[in-house]
């Protein structure tokens, strides 16, 4: 059990009144004021976490937000937070996922999350995802859900442990008492890719998505344009129902052409040829995991703000942005420092 409400009354009580040189009685009435004569011990909320065992006392919801958030202001400010929590974004995919979904959650970008993910966690994963042995064969909705709430016990998430199905994919998107606000896709099946982005179309959600490769992030506001084309018009007007029906060799060159097979990183590049041969899947870093989910919620947060983002590919490539000593001439700078690349459609 962890009992440590008279710090956070305590922290909260300085949070509220920065200004104010709050010590001995002063400090404990300005505590009582804010328990409403309560005793602390009978104040706040009680979260029990039963895969660990603790149970956690915590102020109640809008203070504890109050208090956790306190180092964003005024980054973020109390209005624009308050907003931000009253939104709702939804993961699909989450390895890559998986830190998007978390740093949102840290930075107080949305209150309600809907994650979708048929995987368990596999030994192979913990080279990127922020977890431990113990969690092997956990699924990754359950895994990423354990570690939102214990950031942050008042969130609202929808588990979808099958990940998106032609049978449920209509479900995740038409919520009419829960609509999203936002779409974070980060799968692998060009299915899902397509279809989601069908839907996120048809319901004027915007999508977000990291390729995880020179700090490449996809941006499609569907909410402003309607009659988009999907992934800047890189594949046509090729349909999910189209996608399923490729081959191997194509769904391949479907995903190439989604990711501009041109512009791949020359470790990329190299490791095309040998997945399946010399190698068993794509490469991916933790490194390039943990900036996927930094670009995917700081560009969140501007959007759901209302600040003006647009459509577009950009990139953050930290190999061309922190170049070699004695490098002054960085090929593509203006490209990584994360404008819009010449190809992207607006």
């Amino acid at each position: 059990m962890h009992d440590h409400i008279d710090e956070q009354l305590v922290e909260l009580a300085r949070c509220l009144r920065p200004g104010d040189d709050l010590s001995g009685d002063g400090l404990d009435a300005a505590v009582q004021e804010l328990t409403d004569g309560v005793e602390p011990g009978r104040h706040g909320t009680w979260a029990w976490y039963p895969w660990s065992g603790r149970l956690v006392h915590l102020l109640p919801r809008e203070q504890f937000r109050r208090v956790r958030t306190d180092r964003n202001r005024d980054k973020i400010t109390a209005a624009q937070q308050q907003s931000l929590l009253e939104r709702r974004i939804a993961v699909i995919g989450l390895s890559v996922g998986n830190s998007a979904a978390l740093t949102c959650v840290m930075e107080g970008v949305a209150g309600s999350f809907r994650l979708a993910d048929f995987d368990t966690l596999s030994l192979s994963n913990l080279n990127r995802l922020r977890a431990g042995v113990h969690d092997l064969g956990l699924p990754k909705t359950v895994l990423c859900a354990r570690q939102m709430y214990e950031v942050d016990p008042y969130l609202d998430i929808e588990l979808w442990h099958d990940g998106l199905t032609d049978d449920t994919i209509e479900s995740f998107f038409d919520d009419p008492e829960h609509p999203l606000d936002l779409l974070v896709e980060e799968c692998d099946t060009p299915w899902v890719k397509t279809a989601a982005r069908e839907y996120a179309r048809r319901h004027r959600v915007p999508v977000l998505m990291d390729a995880n490769d020179r700090g490449l992030l996809d941006v499609e506001r569907f909410d402003l344009e309607p009659d988009r084309p999907l992934f800047h018009g890189r594949t046509g007007d090729l349909s999910a129902g189209e996608v399923r029906e490729l081959s191997p060799a194509q769904a391949l060159a479907h995903l190439l052409r989604i990711c501009d097979e041109s512009r791949l990183s020359p470790a990329m590049t190299d490791a095309l040829p040998r997945i399946g041969s010399t190698l068993s899947s794509w490469p991916q870093l933790a490194s390039g995991v943990m900036l996927g989910g930094a670009l995917v919620t700081d560009t969140a947060r501007r959007i759901l703000l209302g600040d003006p983002v647009a459509s577009g590919r950009y990139y953050v490539d930290l190999e061309a942005l922190i170049a070699p000593r004695g490098i002054t001439d960085v090929p593509d700078r203006a490209a990584s420092l994360g404008r819009p690349t010449a190809g992207a459609v607006r």
